[in-house]
């Protein structure tokens, strides 16, 4: 019989304790993994009864705060509100973990609709890629926003300058 050298029972015992942390459900690096809104923002972002901010990845709606009330902006807030307000959402993260206002940078699951991809499909929201933050998933969304323009939904029929930043 051989004897067990150190650093194979050291790989051995990381790898146990990997598995321990996976099956008690640790936090993913960047953030909680779920959370419940106690507070929307606006059309693109959230605060969790935790306290974190949390920005929609790869979606910019209309301004309705600090004084701005851009055309759409209302009916994206009001829209955000009615999927996740007071409820508990799933978050995922991309490639970047916050922004540069220190906010988290998630997917935002409700009752598994990703309410990203439902603001940009319905011309609530158009396409914000600030790299590297979701750039696995730019073209997803450019595709959606292009479908929302073509079918004259949201935004896209009602303002007659639509407040994209671009």
């Amino acid at each position: 019989m051989r004897p067990v050298s150190g650093w194979r029972v050291c790989v051995v015992l990381l790898g146990l304790v990997l598995i321990v942390l996976c099956a008690c459900g640790a936090e993913p690096a960047c953030g909680p993994g779920a959370g419940v809104v106690s507070r929307v923002v606006d059309g693109d972002t959230v605060v969790l009864q935790s306290g974190e901010r949390v920005r929609y990845l790869l979606v910019d709606t209309p301004e309705t705060t600090n004084g701005k009330h851009e055309c759409f902006g209302a009916e994206a807030r009001d829209f955000n509100r009615s999927l996740v307000e007071g409820r508990n959402v799933r978050l995922e993260y991309g490639e970047a973990c916050t922004d540069r206002y220190g906010r988290l940078l998630a997917y935002v699951t409700v009752d598994g609709r990703e309410v990203n991809s439902l603001l940009a499909e319905g011309g609530y929201a158009c396409v914000l890629y600030v790299a590297p933050a979701g750039g696995s998933r730019r073209s997803e969304f450019e595709a959606l926003e292009s479908s929302a323009r073509r079918a004259g939904r949201g935004m896209w029929s009602t303002c007659s300058a639509v407040p994209c930043a671009r």
